[in-house]
């Protein structure tokens, strides 16, 4: 009866082994697969900030000087003032 109790007690030491070993695998899955999420969300990231910049800058073009006043002639007719046409009101200020 003394050598069952040892075999048993060997079983289950192997099997608390077995279980643990399993759990230390999941776990470890489970990190790697987070690693994986954090490094698509940093790409992904990486690629919007680009992205943002572009239109910024693509923005700021739009926006210059160089190119609003030669669409408001081309467009518009406009031109820019001479001297002659422009005054300043006098008043008060803010």
């Amino acid at each position: 009866m003394r050598r069952l109790a040892g075999t048993s007690m060997v079983a289950l030491a192997v099997a608390a082994f077995l279980a643990s070993l399993s759990l230390v695998s999941w776990r470890q899955r489970q990190a790697l697969d987070t690693m994986e999420r954090l490094e698509t969300i940093r790409q992904d990231y990486a690629l919007e900030v680009a992205s943002r910049e572009e239109l910024e800058a693509r923005i700021r073009h739009l926006e210059s000087w160089g190119r609003v006043v030669p669409e408001a002639e081309a467009l518009l007719g406009m031109h820019t003032a001479s001297d002659s046409e422009v005054f300043r009101l006098q008043g008060e200020g803010p």
